[in-house]
């Protein structure tokens, strides 16, 4: 196989699926590659064949692009699930309303106290030094509900110490409260909504890749497709399958650090940089009881070390089709990384350390309960926003636009970017090479 020339992309996530979209309103039907056996990327959904269907972890649209609503609407002809967010906190035995900074009400006495305590103290600090997002914690909490909850989290989630992190990822993701919020929060149980996610939106049928369906046809998709070579001079993809194709303008959301060794050319720094960005990968423990699970959450956050799992979602909290009649289904996340904790053992030897914890935390009752196990590997999870981050990848970004690669998506731009922002930044990357060819 030769191939044809024009616009290539490489990855059929809900990025490059932007890219396609918004191709497709130049009148252009790119070829699009994929090493997967099927388009979907991060957000594929897995039917297992027992009425239970599984993300590759928690995914729900909260949008706020009317644009993107209905692209996604449209995609599962309008059968999706909407509702509003509820997240929960569980540590020591206590369960307390997401975000817990201003949910302190039902912890023990002592522990909230000092938390009370150390917010004050932080607050009367005059322009502290902020180096990492330790010192931010700090800052923002004080020292008690920081070390408690947050840097617990980081270690989890992150995989690192806060000290390694800088803050260029917060946005809106860690609500830094006032004193009145966090009095009465201690006081009084659940008063204030102050979660940065409100809506969502879930397909009602077949998981979230549902939301991708009806952009499929809008690229020539080639799936078994991995890419072992790229050459920008002669502007040809190599295929380990021995095949080749050409191409005249080219977007990837394909990860840095796998992207940049395939370029042919690549400086040695550029390759070193492109090493040095750190993501987590995470195994999701899929557990499918024959009951339903009684939750007014969406999804739960725990902070206790030796509960393995950062965070646990429920199924049919999102929609009521993703088990069986009468079940109910949820996915554990335990993260690891290559840089800083590598996984131990495989995947699936995480199975059963979930399912003692998630007993442990009154979520399953006992193993008779369970009906169905499995456990996903994901190998690109979310990227650690360590101090080597920025000086890498602005050094890979340069050299991308000096080859002439449009690259988008979370791990194509490296950032912390939920599903809408993927999705636009495919379509931003297919802009920008369309004006770039009119100019």
């Amino acid at each position: 196989m030769t191939g044809d020339t024009g616009f290539v992309i490489l990855g059929s996530g809900m990025a490059g699926f932007g890219a396609a979209n918004q191709l497709a309103e130049y009148g252009i039907r790119p070829r699009m590659y994929d090493q997967r056996p099927r388009p979907g990327g991060l957000t594929s959904s897995f039917d297992h064949g027992d009425g239970f269907v599984f993300d590759e972890g928690v995914h729900i649209s909260f949008t706020k692009s009317d644009r993107v609503k209905q692209v996604f609407a449209s995609s599962v002809a309008g059968k999706f699930e909407t509702g509003k967010v509820y997240c929960n906190n569980y540590w020591k035995g206590h369960w307390i309303k997401h975000p817990a900074q201003v949910n302190l009400h039902g912890l023990p006495t002592p522990l909230v106290v000092d938390c009370i305590r150390d917010f004050v103290a932080a607050s009367q600090m005059q322009e502290p030094a902020i180096d990492n997002y330790h010192d931010w914690l700090i800052a923002a909490f004080g020292t008690t509900f920081a070390e408690t909850f947050p840097m617990v989290y980081t270690r989890k989630y992150h995989t690192t110490d806060a000290t390694n992190m800088t803050t260029d990822w917060l946005g809106p993701r860690l609500y830094r409260p006032e004193l009145g919020e966090v009095l009465r929060g201690a006081l009084e149980h659940e008063p204030l909504d102050v979660f940065y996610v409100d809506d969502f939106r879930y397909p009602s049928f077949g998981g979230f890749e549902g939301f991708m369906h009806g952009l499929f046809p809008k690229a020539d998709v080639h799936c078994g497709h991995r890419v072992t070579g790229i050459d920008p001079a002669a502007r040809r993809i190599q295929f380990a399958t021995g095949a080749s194709a050409g191409y005249d303008q080219l977007i990837s959301s394909l990860p840095l650090p796998v992207l940049v060794p395939l370029i042919k050319g690549a400086p040695a720094d550029v390759v070193d940089a492109a090493a040095r960005l750190a993501c987590s990968q995470c195994v999701v423990v899929n557990i499918g009881l024959n009951r339903p699970i009684e939750s007014k959450a969406q999804w739960s956050y725990f902070y206790d070390e030796d509960i393995p799992f950062a965070r646990v979602s429920y199924r049919t909290a999102l929609s009521p089709y993703s088990a069986p009649p009468g079940c109910g289904a949820m996915q554990a996340e335990i993260y690891f990384s290559d840089k800083y904790r590598p996984l131990e053992g495989t995947p699936d030897d995480w199975i059963d350390p979930a399912i003692d914890a998630l007993i442990r935390c009154g979520l399953i009752g006992d193993r008779s309960e369970i009906i169905h196990r499995s456990a996903i590997w994901i190998p690109f999870a979310n990227v650690i926003f360590d101090h080597d981050r920025r000086p890498a990848l602005e050094l890979v970004q340069a050299f991308l636009e000096d080859v002439g690669i449009a690259s988008c998506g979370r791990f194509g731009q490296w950032g912390y970017t939920w599903t809408d922002a993927a999705f636009l930044s495919g379509e931003q990357a297919a802009r920008r090479l369309v004006k770039a060819m009119a100019a």
